[in-house]
């Protein structure tokens, strides 16, 4: 393979504007535009671009051969809440998008969107929320039924909140709060996945510069539905022979992965991924100087997990940059995404 350049600034401010692109799972239409846009400006030979019936992005990549086709995947979706119930109060009663701890998103900050697309700012507080009022707050059980959304508008009661527009059923957008420092961190919520979408952006623009072409027929899927488990599940246009998941690496006691590394997942909670797969991305990262952690997750699985039980036949993989604290106030670093970039610009243009 020729010299390649990995664009790390240009990656990272890919990444930053589809962060502050809100997209739980049900509200893909922004941020696949957004992406749809990204790639379209690179102007990659060979590329076209499609949405399929449910909503995500698929493109398929003209190769060197087409004998054996590849697919490569990430998801835009994130956690987010939606409205449940509009209390007596006023106040919103929600139900999860995804699953999270009610902790981690206690006094952060919201947009509600109605279905007529008005935006209200709002805030995720406990039932009655003052210390100085309620002598159990600090040991009180969070969950759906004593979490609320408190808006930032004059409502009393019901009548005042649907007269904003709002239902059930309207989304409610948490505040991704992105941040990247002068060290390299990057901070936000909604990490999980958008940093594998800005490493395939990133793979890409490499792959451009460089003048290269995937070794195979490749298709891409910019998943919308994979926090609730089916967004790898259809919509291939292909018989693949591998497929490459991206999903961000989980981070805790008694894990390989960092923050610093891109992880090659060999095991999840649905099992071990294919045993071919997993020496090649290991060989590949090995042969190109990328120090990848091996890893297996207990409590995950990925959209090559979905594409598996809906009858794929592909051998299947899966690699991504660590992130700290999933599912809460995430952060990475510019290194793991260097080396995902990396990994994934090797594995394309690689037999």
């Amino acid at each position: 393979m020729s010299a390649v350049s990995f664009p790390l600034e240009q990656t990272v401010d890919f990444l930053v504007g589809l962060l502050n692109t809100p997209s739980p799972t049900g509200y893909h239409v922004e941020a696949i535009a957004y992406v749809r846009r990204a790639f379209e400006a690179l102007n990659l030979p060979g590329l076209s671009l499609s949405l399929t019936g449910k909503g995500a992005l698929y493109g398929i990549w003209a190769g060197e051969s087409n004998r054996l086709p590849r697919g490569i995947t990430a998801h835009v979706d994130t956690l987010g809440l939606m409205v449940k119930e509009i209390k007596h109060s006023g106040r919103l009663k929600t139900t999860q998008l995804g699953g999270f701890a009610w902790n981690s998103v206690e006094n952060e900050g919201v947009t509600v969107r109605t279905f007529d697309d008005k935006r209200i700012r709002g805030t995720v507080v406990p039932v009655n929320p003052s210390t100085h009022v309620n002598a159990n707050l600090r040991t009180m059980t969070r969950d759906a039924d004593t979490m609320e959304v408190r808006l930032d508008a004059k409502v009393f009661n019901e009548r005042d909140t649907r007269a904003l527009g709002i239902d059930v059923g309207s989304f409610v957008f948490l505040d991704p709060r992105v941040e990247v420092t002068e060290t390299g961190f990057i901070r936000s919520r909604h990490l999980d996945d958008k940093i594998s979408v800005a490493c395939i952006y990133g793979a890409m623009l490499a792959m451009r510069d460089a003048g290269l072409r995937p070794a195979q027929e490749t298709h891409l899927l910019i998943a919308n539905y994979e926090e609730v488990g089916h967004g790898g599940a259809a919509g291939w246009r292909a018989s693949l022979d591998e497929l490459l998941a991206i999903d961000m690496a989980a981070l805790g006691d008694g894990q390989n992965s960092t923050e610093y590394h891109c992880s090659v997942c060999v095991k999840d909670g649905g099992g071990p991924y294919h045993l071919e797969m997993n020496n090649k991305l290991i060989r590949l990262a090995r042969e190109n100087g990328i120090e990848v952690k091996p890893d297996i997750y207990p409590f995950y699985s990925s959209d090559g997990t979905a594409y598996w039980r809906s009858g794929g036949d592909a051998k299947v993989g899966l690699i991504g940059p660590g992130v700290e604290s999933s599912h809460a106030y995430e952060r990475s670093h510019t290194d793991s995404i260097r080396d995902s970039v990396a990994l994934i610009t090797h594995y394309l243009s690689s037999e």
